[in-house]
């Protein structure tokens, strides 16, 4: 093993190996470093860019299972750090390989342009004839296969390894599905069945070992709903691809394989995606021939383009017709040809499940179905008149006859709208079921003929069968394989009708003899006698009811009748709303998920752009760092470690003494003639080799001559003995056989007079009942033509009248329409002269509101202005009381310092009472300071609002009375409420103050804002003050 070296050293050699042109020496260095131990130890941000370097390489010299190798290693190293460098190397992996295919065709293209033609005039050189003759391929294909295949090989093993690379990982499985998809894209660009088929299997095998590695790290996990719906995806691409390279089995496979995911869903599938599969199914039916099934699926389908909605009634009709021809198209007894096939199989009970049904279909629960969601009306007119014929009517006669016009119909281009993902596809016309449809009705013609005849004639039933001619439809058209029916040929209609009869189907027997069919079979005269009048009796019941309904009938039958109908609608309804409503919130919940999913990704991914962004950072820190120590001895290095890798490898002297003198270049061409020498004698070896394998295969040759002309001629010997063998037996053989036929003749001559015999009295009893009915028709003609006079005189008649009365009509109609005319000119006229009033009118009321808002603007501001005053002079007043009461606490203090003194006039003075009223005499104890007292405060203090007027408004409080008056005069409360009910008295200078408490009114202004009067700081308190 190499020594180990450092990523970006292997780069930079590889880049020097590849500019000399040593490519092959370039990817093995590369290879190489793959295999070291410290590989795995290595930073992502180094080994991405050898990574891409390495697939480049690989690419170009189409080196398939070296890339492989290579992505194994990686992937094990980066799927626990860097999914994303995961999926780069993988993308440039597979677009290196798609660009070399286009180079290659482009290459090819222009080889077969621009041909060397030395002879204008000659078509082909005798050179290109002779290749020509010898590989049989024209020189596009030649060209194809020498410059465009080995790259469609390589673009191939390319996809392969990059599913091989990425199977089983949850953390790779979104580029794991988009490889699938591209894959498929090759297939069905390329047209590549064999290749598609691997890949479906390949697919396969990988979701069959999810389970087995489900204990891994990273294992997928089919539960989640993400994951789910992504395999469902490549599930339906695969379909799709299937259906379009016709690989049915693949399909059906494909089929089983979504069947199997949808049950481990937790919620329904999108009706889109649904509808996509049961239009498949139906298609991988009808390629298999399987019609019971084919109408089955396409029953589901309409079910759900009619609950999804969105489709036009054209195409609603062409899909409901589809929808029952097929079911009319199946085999009468299909069901029971089916049980009997499935007896122990088990296929049938598969099928079912493949189309979500509880048991299996039948013809008649198909027809009953279509019945019940109104099928038969909303399809074509032809399809309705054939299931008339088919299903209801009884005449045998006129059967082939009546349905030949629509038969001829669906034969055209009546096809089924546009192909789209709830469409059918455009090829899916009506005329595939013609074929059907002609063994169809000719089974039900002689089921029909053995219920009337006991035998006919083979000639009769070809001339009822007749009409179906010209319905036919090229065998081109034909989709349905083995199911070609010919109404031409007698030898097909007898063919069909005994396969009938073998199946039990009909009890018939062909009478080539008498040129008969006869129905008698096991039946008693009895038992077909009861038959023929329990339906006579039947028949004239339902005319009865018709012609004379029974007047005993239950009352109310038809309310009951039209209200069950009137029901069974609103449940139809009821039904669609809810499946609407499941559909709206199965994509509400969709539409959630998704959005959850894309938030949990952005943040995901912001997290790891910072991470990446960090690790770079560090990474190229440390690198700036490793490169300041190292710049000066990389080379050196570099220098040695390629001398000693020269020396080890043998061949090139190199003096380890002299290295310094040597430098990288010289050390490069010394490998590179060391390698030319090794390859010139591995050619000479090669040749020497050839050489004597080529003398060993001529003398082996030249040995084997003698014994092959020896084999030759006793083979010769042994073909001549068997040849006349076998010619003796086949001239006994029809020896004996021509004596058999004459004993036969012999036998059936003896029968000849009576067949005569009875063939005469045939003839004359259908010569008189021709003529009867002959003279009938002649009979019932005369009596229609007379009919048809008399109707068309009398509608005639009726046209005319029908004329007059419509020009009476007419003329009513202009004159009414005038007469509006004038009334709305009048109503016109009007509504502009009220429309001016009312215009007047609102001008006058604007003005008025202009001017009631002025008046109110006015008061307003009048009213603020009043307001504004009072609250200056009730500040006035706070202020003056406030001085005042600081001049009385001054005065009273003085007072006090006065009254400690001794009194020369004894212990008692008059002092004014808490009432106003003198006179009263206290103590002088009393009169006292209390040491307890309060001190007054000086402003700002709280004061009781009766104590407030008594101080302000009385002016026997103001000064202290005298007290040789006793007091003063009034002074109590009763003068105060006086004071204040009369006012101010004139000429006081002072008016009454109001009380502080008392809130001032709330004036809006014009543009509704209640302004704040603002008072001075001095007569602002705070609340608990107030």
């Amino acid at each position: 093993m190499a020594p180990y070296t450092k990523p970006e050293t292997v780069l930079k050699q590889a880049e020097g190996l590849v500019a000399v042109g040593q490519t092959h020496a370039a990817l093995q260095s590369l290879t190489e470093m793959f295999a070291s131990k410290r590989f795995r130890s290595t930073p992502l941000a180094s080994l991405e860019p050898i990574m891409l370097r390495f697939i480049e390489l690989s690419v170009e010299l189409r080196k398939g299972r070296t890339a492989k190798e290579g992505l194994m290693q990686y992937k094990n190293i980066a799927q626990n750090t860097s999914v994303a460098s995961i999926e780069t190397v993988i993308k440039r992996f597979v677009q290196l390989a798609d660009q070399k295919v286009a180079e290659a065709q482009e290459k090819a293209n222009r080889a077969v342009a621009l041909l060397d033609i030395d002879d204008l005039e000659a078509s082909e050189t005798p050179e290109s004839i002779l290749l020509g003759a010898v590989s049989g391929d024209q020189s596009r294909d030649r060209t194809d296969r020498a410059l465009v295949t080995p790259w469609l090989k390589f673009l191939w093993e390319s996809y392969r390894t990059a599913l091989e690379t990425l199977k089983n990982n949850a953390r790779l499985e979104a580029i794991y599905q988009q490889i699938a998809m591209q894959a498929f894209k090759f297939c069905l660009k390329h047209v590549r069945k064999v290749e598609f088929r691997r890949l479906c299997e390949t697919l396969r095998l990988h979701l069959a070992n999810v389970a087995k590695y489900a204990h891994q790290a990273h294992s997928i996990n089919l539960a989640d709903p993400d994951t789910l719906q992504r395999h469902l995806d490549t599930r339906f691409a695969q379909l799709n691809a299937a259906a379009e390279l016709e690989l049915w089995q693949e399909a059906f496979r494909s089929v089983e394989d979504i069947h199997n995911l949808l049950t481990l869903a937790k919620k329904s599938p999108r009706p889109a995606m649904m509808a996509n599969y049961y239009e498949k199914l139906a298609r991988i039916f009808l390629t298999s021939g399987n019609l019971l099934f084919h109408a089955a699926a396409w029953a589901r389908y309409f079910v759900i383009v009619r609950n999804t909605g969105g489709k036009t009634e054209e195409e609603m009709s062409a899909l409901a017709g589809l929808v029952l021809l097929s079911a009319l198209a199946v085999p009468i007894g299909a069901e029971d040809r089916e049980a009997e096939e499935d007896a122990g199989k088990g296929r049938n009970s598969r099928l079912t499940s493949l189309l979500g049904l509880n048991k299996m279909p039948t013809r008649a629960g198909l027809l009953k179905d279509a019945l019940s969601r109104n099928i038969l009306k909303s399809s074509p007119l032809p399809i309705q008149t054939l299931y008339t014929l088919l299903e209801t009517t009884f005449d045998p006669l006129s059967l082939c006859t009546l349905a030949a016009p629509p038969l001829q119909a669906l034969a055209g281009t009546l096809e089924v709208g546009t192909s789209s993902p709830l469409t059918p596809p455009a090829e899916s016309s009506y005329a595939p079921y013609v074929p059907l449809l002609h063994n169809v009705i000719l089974a039900r013609l002689v089921s029909q003929l053995s219920q009337v005849y006991s035998s006919v004639q083979i000639s009769f039933v070809m001339e009822l069968v007749t009409p179906l001619t010209a319905s036919e439809v090229p065998e081109s058209a034909e989709a349905f394989p083995n199911t070609s029916s010919s109404t031409k040929d007698p030898s097909a209609v007898e063919a069909f009708i005994m396969l009938s009869a073998r199946r039990g189907e009909l009890r018939v027997r062909l009478d080539h003899a008498a040129g008969t069919l006869d129905f008698s079979g096991d039946e008693s005269p009895s038992s077909v006698l009861e038959g023929r009048v329990r339906s006579l009796a039947e028949a004239l019941h339902a005319s009865l009811v018709t012609i004379a309904p029974p007047a005993n009938e239950m009352p109310g039958f038809e309310d009951v009748v039209a209200a069950a109908i009137e029901e069974r609608e609103a449940l139809t309804v009821r039904r669609a709303l809810v499946a609407r409503r499941r559909e709206l919130l199965n994509e509400l919940q969709t539409r959630q998920e998704r959005e959850i999913a894309a938030l949990k990704a952005e943040k995901s991914r912001r997290e790891k752009e910072e991470e990446e962004k960090r690790v770079l950072e560090d990474i190229k820190k440390k690198e700036r760092e490793r490169m300041q120590r190292e710049v000066e001895s990389i080379r050196a290095a570099e220098t040695r470690k390629l001398a000693e890798a020269l020396k080890e490898r043998g061949g090139v002297q190199i003096d380890m003494q002299d290295i310094d003198q040597l430098d990288t270049t010289k050390l490069l061409q010394l490998q590179v003639e060391q390698i030319d020498k090794e390859k010139r004698e591995l050619t000479e070896r090669l040749r020497i080799v050839s050489k004597r394998v080529d003398h060993w295969e001529r003398a082996l040759r030249r040995e084997e001559l003698p014994l092959l002309k020896k084999d030759f001629e006793r083979q010769q010997e042994e073909d001549r003995k068997t040849h006349e063998l076998r010619t003796k037996a086949a001239l006994e053989a029809a020896k004996e056989h021509h004596a058999q036929e004459l004993e036969t003749k012999k036998r059936l001559l003896r029968m000849m007079d009576d067949y005569n015999a009875a063939r005469s009295v045939f003839a004359g009893r259908r010569g008189e009942e021709y003529a009867r009915r002959k003279e009938e028709a002649r009979r019932k003609i005369e009596e229609e033509k007379a009919k048809r006079k008399k109707a068309v005189l009398k509608q005639r008649d009726e046209e005319r009248k029908r004329k007059e009365e419509e020009e009476r009509i007419r003329r009513e109609e202009e004159d009414r329409l005038r007469q509006e005319e004038e009334e709305r000119e009048r109503a016109e006229q009007e509504r502009i002269a009220a429309e001016a009033a009312a215009r007047a009118e609102e001008e006058r009321k604007a003005r008025e509101k202009e001017e009631k808002i002025a008046a109110e603007r006015a008061a307003r501001l009048a009213e603020r202005e009043k307001l504004e005053e009072q609250a200056r002079k009730q500040r006035e007043r706070e202020e003056e009381a406030e001085r005042r009461a600081a001049e009385r606490a001054a005065q009273k203090q003085q007072e006090r310092m006065s009254s400690s003194r001794p009194s020369p006039l004894g212990a008692a003075r008059p002092v004014a009472t808490a009432n106003g009223e003198g006179g009263a005499w206290r103590s002088s104890r009393a009169a006292a300071p209390s040491p307890v007292e309060p001190p007054i405060r000086a402003s700002g203090g709280y004061r009781p609002p009766g104590l407030r007027a008594g101080q302000e408004g009385s002016p026997s409080n103001t000064a202290p009375s005298s007290p040789a008056l006793g007091g003063g005069a009034g002074g109590g409360w009763r003068a105060r409420m006086a004071a204040k009910e009369a006012g101010p008295a004139p000429g006081s200078g002072r008016s009454t103050p109001e009380p502080a408490a008392t809130p001032s009114p709330k004036v809006q202004d014009d543009d509704g804002f209640t302004p704040v009067v603002k008072a001075s700081k001095g007569a602002w308190k705070p609340p608990h003050r107030r």
